[in-house]
């Protein structure tokens, strides 16, 4: 078992090599909760989701951590802007997060740290730094050093001189050095903010996720995760905090997923062209979303459109109908009177070809390619006049498998219905029977009211939700 990962820092897939056998130490950087997250913050959760899943079926334990900013000037914004208190809004918004991943299918994180609720550990964490010289006061302010730190510049590429060329300091900044960036700010009046050696104030936006890593993972981490976006300055300046106070390693292996496009072009609020994954589940099935959004591997840029979401929905369905084809036949399906090897080694190859896409850079859109030559497969066996229940076992299995390490399980099995709809299906299947076409398109009619689609197959007639 070898999975290769495209580690951000050194530009190549490398060997994935856990710290402690067996156990993956994974932090993702969350949102900030000041309103529903769009779907290029979805993207991540779903991503980095189904990095989880697959370290997990490969038999790892995944401690798995994702943070919620649940303080910063845009929480402060919407604070006054709504006449509400910050923390009443970041619960507001935290729920309302959870809600909508729980949808798209994101498994709950071992820990969800807030920084309101991590305030001392940052607090000892700059602390640390100011004593390491790698960090001082101004004024009630605090800057990180960043010459102090020869690395700075590793993750993103650049050096310290292409830095400094594009490097400001702000009106209302008192800080050494236009490169350095500020980890406790001190609070304007009326602000929200918490005591401090320094003053009453909060942290900068990049200190945070270094410290509350730092509580639940350890010193040095197996992977650090988040969108392309946060590649320079946030997860820049996380290395920088984190292996100047540790004086080690922050993370062996840096991941970042690509943009989402509206129509072929970057999705930006100035454009007004974001969609908020609240609404989108709304509108569409949510694991169609979660589909949708594997299909493109996770570092590219991904289009979104309606029209693309419905081709998605298409093939979905298509996944979806395999299982209830598969659920359906094995009823009728004899025991195993015959040597089915063949299919057996053909399920079998099938299962390599999936974990070897997944074990090159959790490649889900080739992954996603093996599962419709399971579904053509299983269905080319459907057509048999005889089928048996050890095969169409196997294939249900290996289809399950594979959809619920992508986080879009299936079970393929029907809902019973109520007894009113038991009748009328028996009813029509009598008036076919009598060739009274009229009345079985009437029942079928009553029953699409009622979104039940039949299908009539060589096998009988069967239904599904529609």
């Amino acid at each position: 078992m070898t999975i290769k990962i495209y580690n951000t820092l050194t530009r190549q897939k490398e060997v994935f090599e856990s710290i402690e056998p067996n156990l993956v130490k994974m932090y993702v950087c969350g949102p900030t909760v000041y309103n529903y997250i769009h779907i290029g913050n979805a993207r991540p959760a779903i991503v980095f989701d189904t990095v989880r899943r697959y370290f997990e079926y490969r038999g790892y334990q995944v401690d798995y951590v994702l943070n919620f900013t649940d303080v910063d000037d845009k929480l402060i914004k919407a604070a006054k802007e709504l006449g509400e208190e910050v923390p009443v809004i970041a619960d507001r918004f935290i729920q309302a997060y959870k809600e909508d991943v729980k949808a798209l299918g994101v498994k709950e994180a071992a820990v969800n740290p807030r920084v309101t609720e991590s305030m001392s550990d940052i607090i000892a964490f700059i602390a640390t730094l100011i004593d390491k010289g790698h960090a001082y006061e101004s004024d009630g302010d605090v800057y990180f050093k960043t010459r102090s730190f020869d690395g700075y510049g590793k993750l993103s590429h650049q050096s310290i001189d292409e830095l400094k060329s594009g490097a400001r300091i702000q009106v209302g900044e008192k800080k050494d050095d236009p490169l350095d960036f500020v980890l406790w700010k001190q609070a304007k009046d009326g602000e929200i903010s918490w005591d401090s050696p320094w003053g009453k104030g909060r942290p900068g936006w990049h200190i945070e996720c270094s410290a509350m890593a730092k509580k639940y993972l350890g010193d040095t981490i197996d992977i650090h995760a988040g969108g392309q976006d946060l590649t320079f300055p946030h997860h820049e300046n996380e290395i920088a905090q984190s292996e100047a106070c540790n004086g080690k390693t922050f993370a062996n292996y840096w991941m970042h997923n690509g943009y989402i496009n509206i129509d072929n072009e970057k999705m930006s609020k100035s454009l007004g062209n974001f969609v908020l994954a609240h609404d989108l589940i709304q509108k569409h099935d949510p694991k169609v979303v979660r589909f949708f959004m594997l299909s493109v591997h996770y570092r590219n840029p991904i289009n979104f459109s309606d029209a693309l979401l419905e081709n998605a929905k298409s093939s979905y369905d298509r996944m979806e109908n395999a299982l209830i084809n598969l659920n359906h036949r094995r009823q009728t399906s004899m025991g195993l009177t015959k040597d089915n090897q063949v299919w057996f080694d053909k399920i079998e190859q099938y299962q390599q070809q999936f974990e070897q896409e997944m074990d090159d850079d959790f490649n889900t859109a080739n992954a996603i390619s093996v599962i419709f030559d399971v579904v053509k497969e299983a269905n080319l066996y459907l057509q048999s006049q005889q089928t048996h229940t050890a095969v169409i076992d196997a294939f249900i299995e290996t289809l399950t498998q594979f959809l619920e390490v992508l986080g879009i399980p299936q079970t393929g099995e029907t809902e019973l219905l109520d007894d009113e709809i038991e009748a009328l299906i028996e009813k029509r299947i009598e008036a076919r029977k009598n060739k009274d076409f009229q009345l079985a398109d009437q029942i079928r009619d009553d029953l699409v009211e009622r979104h039940i689609i039949l299908e009539d197959t060589p096998q009988g007639t069967r239904w599904k939700r529609g």
